[in-house]
């Protein structure tokens, strides 16, 4: 069973006008060997939740941008430390799917003034460590909120927040949708407005972002505390810090 959602008219974009877009945004700035691979996660089960809308519309861009993409549905995870030893084929699953992944897409509703329960028990299943396997360190992340109301970014800074917390290069940009039933139409197609450039913006840095650290995720997150607890020391004959300070 996969717990993964179809895009609806996956390049199907009315409301993008690609003369202004580049199918690769990141060229030049990295290897490009192979597509970016981004999973998008979302913070709402309604039938109509604007957080997988929103997660539907950043993942059609960044198909057009050239990447492979993932949603994960989280209907069925259980709620933390309810399966033992998290033996439960939907936490594997999403486990399994960021992983694969490079980099994330977070969206999450705002309600009563924060992350929903769904946004935070899908965090909550990735663990810093598995296995000596990381799933979220090294990885870039976006993050966006929908809004019933007015504009708000207490979602974005605590996902921003929990980004950092998972060891995670969230990049500078984010989208905050004010109103969102407003903003999209009955088809549950976001329709063109000022909210919808600014997904675009996020989604073209990540991107660039995502290409940019790829040679490089490894070492941005090699600590001082991990090399020790596991008894690694630094390789004398590699480390160009201490080849660039020695007395000739």
């Amino acid at each position: 069973m996969s717990r993964l959602r179809e895009i609806p008219d996956p390049d199907h974009l009315p409301a993008l006008d690609p003369a202004f877009l580049a199918r690769r945004p990141a060229f030049g700035l990295g290897p490009d060997d192979h597509p970016p691979r981004i999973l998008l996660l979302y913070g709402s089960l309604r039938p109509m939740a604007f957080s997988r809308l929103c997660v539907e519309e950043a993942a059609r861009l960044l198909r057009f941008m050239g990447c492979e993409t993932r949603i994960f549905d989280p209907t069925d995870l259980p709620l933390p430390d309810q399966s033992i030893g998290d033996d439960h084929p939907a936490v594997a699953e999403l486990r399994a799917h960021a992983m694969w992944s490079e980099g994330m897409v977070w969206c999450s509703p705002e309600r009563h003034g924060q992350v929903t329960g769904i946004m935070k028990l899908q965090i909550d299943h990735l663990p810093l460590n598995m296995g000596g396997l990381r799933p979220t360190q090294g990885r870039t992340l976006a993050v966006m909120q929908v809004s019933g109301g007015s504009q708000s970014f207490n979602a974005v800074n605590t996902l921003r927040l929990l980004g950092r917390w998972m060891r995670m290069i969230t990049i500078p940009n984010q989208s905050s949708v004010a109103k969102a039933y407003e903003e999209f139409d009955a088809t549950g197609r976001m329709k063109p407005s000022a909210y919808y450039d600014r997904i675009v913006d996020v989604m073209e840095e990540l991107v660039r972002f995502t290409i940019l650290t790829r040679p490089h995720a490894q070492g941005l997150v090699d600590r001082y505390s991990e090399r020790k607890a596991a008894g690694i020391p630094v390789d004398a004959g590699q480390d160009l810090s201490a080849i660039a300070v020695r007395p000739q």
